[in-house]
């Protein structure tokens, strides 16, 4: 009798969804409960449009609606909850041949098949979402900020704030504890490794018209004594012109002009190239010029070069002054560093095998040599105009680049 009691006291358990059996859409009765909290408090801030499927998700637990939420909540958590399409769309009307805007959007592909594997492995959902949270200690800390003004009815920044917590989980995902953030609007640089900061220092980026691409590259190498290589449309906007004008320009600017950006190929003039032809417009210019290496070389005595199509790098510079002013929006979109030796000393230290009396030897050799890194730091060159810094302290920044204006959120409720 006592058997047959506890046989169906089993049975029933089972039929009331008190163990966790699977149901015929992989969920546990542990797991429908974890995910009901986790939409309650939207603990990843990922529900975004699809509030009202997450209110009918802990209203009836339908396991066929938990599916669909899930795939929705991951996919919100690995990419983002901002209105790209609208976005894109602004960007593409205000470029032109004179005003260059980059923002490249990373996104992550979230396999509906493979959240349902790992349900019906019985993964909890912790563990299932736990690939798309952004591992920066920047999503950490927005996200925590929010929640707090939130909980106090705090709204007059809530949105601004939201904003930038969906920039932080557009930054290229999987790229390793160690990363190199240049945040734009702050204009400053920070090394971050596990979530500390081991560097920082302030930087000049580009003009409004001529803005610091945002993306993510790998840091490849290090080019002490420089030359710079003038890109073709500074050549025909601004060296040409100025070059035609004073005969004494290129010298005085320690110019060179070659055939490519190899200064032991052929050295020619002006009269040689018939530079006329290309003033203004742009496309590609058939010789280039060169500022050889020097103390007084437009970008300095280093720079850091994460190769990528822009023709983006962090560099030195010789208008030092600019970094007295809290507004440094100066460049053709590159990032000059307030302080390249210091940057120099730490990556040649920590990332590469170079010693740093070797290094010193090379720059003081006014000679162009090149360091390659042997550990992985990739730099993110990032747009948050709400940071939270190593004190804690919620910090706001101007628009400068009208990212905030042009990027709209794709839900209402905050």
């Amino acid at each position: 009798m006592r058997l047959r009691l506890l046989v169906v006291a089993a049975f029933g358990l089972a039929l009331s969804g008190c163990v966790n059996t699977p149901d015929s859409n992989g969920w546990g009765y542990s797991q429908k409960n974890e995910f009901v909290e986790i939409l309650k408090d939207d603990t990843y801030l990922s529900i975004c449009q699809d509030r009202d499927l997450a209110n009918r998700v802990i209203r009836s637990e339908n396991s066929a609606d938990m599916t669909q939420m899930l795939y929705k909540y991951a996919n919100n958590l690995a990419n983002d909850c901002i209105d790209i399409a609208s976005f894109k769309a602004a960007q593409s009307a205000r470029k032109n041949d004179k005003f260059k805007t980059h923002f490249h959007i990373y996104k992550q592909k979230v396999s509906m098949q493979d959240l349902q594997n790992k349900l019906k492995a019985g993964w909890s959902i912790t563990q299932i979402l736990s690939p798309y949270v952004p591992k920066y200690r920047e999503f950490q800390r927005l996200a925590s900020a929010y929640k707090s003004l939130r909980a106090e009815g705090n709204t007059t920044k809530l949105y601004k704030l939201r904003l930038n917590i969906e920039r932080a989980k557009l930054l290229k995902p999987n790229v390793g504890n160690a990363y190199a953030l240049v945040n734009i609007p702050e204009f400053k640089v920070r090394i971050i490794e596990n979530g500390l900061t081991k560097l920082a220092m302030k930087v000049v980026v580009g003009k409004h018209h001529m803005q610091t691409p945002i993306f993510g590259e790998y840091l490849q190498y290090i080019v002490l004594n420089p030359q710079w290589n003038v890109p073709d449309s500074i050549a025909r906007n601004e060296i040409i012109p100025k070059a035609l004008r004073n005969p004494n320009y290129l010298r005085s600017h320690r110019m060179e002009i070659h055939r490519d950006y190899n200064l032991n190929s052929p050295k020619l003039s002006l009269s040689q190239v018939n530079a006329k032809e290309y003033v203004g417009g742009k496309g590609y210019v058939p010789f280039k010029f060169i500022e050889i290496p020097s103390k007084k070389n437009g970008l300095g005595r280093v720079k850091f070069l994460f190769p990528n199509h822009y023709s983006v790098y962090m560099h030195d510079t010789q208008s030092k002054y600019l970094f007295k002013r809290c507004v440094r929006m100066y460049s053709h979109g590159c990032i000059r560093l307030e302080k390249p030796n210091d940057m120099l000393r730490y990556i040649v230290t920590h990332y590469t095998n170079t010693s740093w009396e070797s290094a010193v030897q090379m720059y003081d050799s006014l000679k162009t040599h090149y360091i390659h890194l042997t550990k992985r730091l990739f730099v993110h060159t990032a747009y948050f105009t709400m940071y939270i810094d190593d004190d804690g302290i919620l910090q706001e920044f101007k628009d400068i680049y009208d990212f905030d204006r042009l990027q709209q959120l794709n839900f209402n409720q905050l």
